[in-house]
């Protein structure tokens, strides 16, 4: 059959045009005398700001007696001030037209907000209450630790939580960064004490980071932060520990068993690096192409082609003192070791065969374009800048970002892939019914045997 000529009211996808340069705002940076580090950025956009307070300890800062507690203290915080109760507080916020959210991850802690301009004395207020004066009150507390407890039940049923839990735990050990979550029991044990505590310890001008992006004059804006911190009355926190690592001597398979699921949940890698890594960059494209884009070729392998999952994704993960990289993806039962066998393959693909230029020119215009995206909002910004001040970046780390990622060969992918993509020793975690899935997992080592309680059969 004649193909049919194309009609003059079609059209040809065009080129994609010349990458824009990005314009950056100059930043103010200044430490307060009580050791409270401040970042402002103008951005005039919108008659707004948004701003970060972070400090620089979280979950890990505790984990080894109390995980979970600096999100917990975190969440609480919120709750009441030495001046305001709950109730007034989220009608103050009403009234100036601001959100405020708080929340604590592995190694940070923070205050989240942004308002309009008009109001920025009012809320900042009421960040430094937050950070200096906070309450805790004791109704908050309890309604806090049953939703803790009940989310932590949930959990122990959810496929995801556990394979996380346990490939943590395998490449961390008593590490710090080696445990997620705290058990029911310790929850339990948790009092308001425990959370002043750790709020009294952690919570210091000289540990904590204020980043600020928005429509102001930065140094009408420092002043007013001036007024309202520098009575903070100054302090700094003790060093998370860093314990050794385990050793990771050979390829290991753990299986969690969860009776009558469905689905298994797989998630495998090994420990990787840090931010300020000189291969970060390296590692960050490489995983790119492998499964950390939707057109990578784990997505088109597993998800396109054979249909075992929907969301296939790879990771390289950088927290303060280690990183890691990780392979997850929900598949059928039937289709495990299948599934294990592909996502080796590729792995060892990209060990082994360097990355051609059509490919690798996707893949950096890909990292180079979603960093653009990042910076084109407030708080896309504002966390950018974030990172790279807590992660003691170089100054112009986020300024020649996209030159740097623009630079990278393809010798450079082989060399990250031949360096973290460590499939001979890599741990592979697999959650599902132990009587469908046990024999696949074998194929790929003795699996250890667990229970949704994290308990070894």
């Amino acid at each position: 059959m004649a193909t049919a000529p194309r009609s003059e009211t079609q059209s040809v996808i065009p080129a994609l045009a010349p990458t824009r340069p990005v314009i950056w705002p100059p930043r103010a940076h200044k430490t307060l005398s009580n050791g409270l580090e401040i970042v402002l950025v103008e951005s005039h956009t919108i008659p707004k700001f948004t701003g970060e307070l972070f400090f620089r300890s979280g979950n890990a800062a505790v984990a080894a007696k109390a995980p979970g507690l600096a999100d917990m203290t975190a969440t609480v915080a919120r709750t009441g001030t030495q001046k305001r109760t709950s109730r007034e507080i989220e009608e103050d916020l009403r009234r100036m037209g601001a959100d405020l959210s708080t929340g604590a991850g592995a190694d940070t802690s923070v205050i989240s907000f942004d308002g309009l301009v008009d109001h920025s004395n009012d809320l900042l207020a009421l960040v430094s209450e937050l950070a200096r004066e906070a309450s805790f009150p004791p109704e908050e507390f309890e309604r806090e630790r049953r939703q803790l407890v009940e989310g932590l039940r949930i959990e122990r049923t959810t496929p995801s939580f556990l394979a996380s839990e346990r490939f943590r735990r395998v490449l961390f050990g008593s590490h710090p960064y080696g445990t997620i979550s705290p058990t029911e029991e310790q929850a339990m044990s948790y009092g308001v004490e425990d959370l002043k505590d750790y709020y009294q310890r952690y919570y210091r001008p000289g540990n904590a980071l204020l980043v600020m992006v928005g429509d102001f004059a930065p140094r009408e804006m420092l002043a007013q932060i001036e007024k309202v911190f520098v009575s903070w009355p100054s302090g700094t926190a003790d060093p998370v520990p860093d314990p050794p690592l385990p050793e990771l001597a050979s390829r290991k398979v753990y299986l969690v068993h969860l009776p009558g699921s469905v689905q298994t949940q797989i998630i495998l890698g090994n420990r990787a690096i840090t931010r300020k890594h000189p291969d970060w960059l390296r590692l960050t494209l490489a995983n790119s192409i492998y499964g950390g884009a939707f057109n990578s070729r784990l997505v088109m392998n597993i998800r396109e082609q054979k249909g075992y999952t929907y969301s296939p994704r790879s990771g390289a993960h950088p927290l303060r003192q280690h990183g890691y990289f990780s392979v997850g993806a929900a598949v059928r039962n039937d289709v495990v070791a299948a599934s294990l066998t592909e996502i080796f393959y590729e792995l060892d693909r990209m060990r082994s065969t360097p990355v051609g230029e059509e490919e690798l020119d996707d893949a950096r215009t890909y990292l180079t374009g979603v960093f653009s995206l990042g910076l084109a909002t407030q708080d896309g910004l504002a966390g950018q800048l974030a990172t790279a001040t807590l992660e003691r970046l170089a100054e112009d780390y986020l300024e020649t970002y996209r030159e740097r990622v623009l630079k990278l060969t393809s010798a450079d992918v082989l060399d990250a892939a031949q360096k973290y993509f460590d499939t001979a020793h890599a741990q592979i975690v697999v959650v599902g019914d132990r009587a469908q899935i046990e024999s696949q997992a074998a194929l790929f080592g003795n699996p250890e045997v667990y229970d949704a309680q994290g308990k070894r059969i």
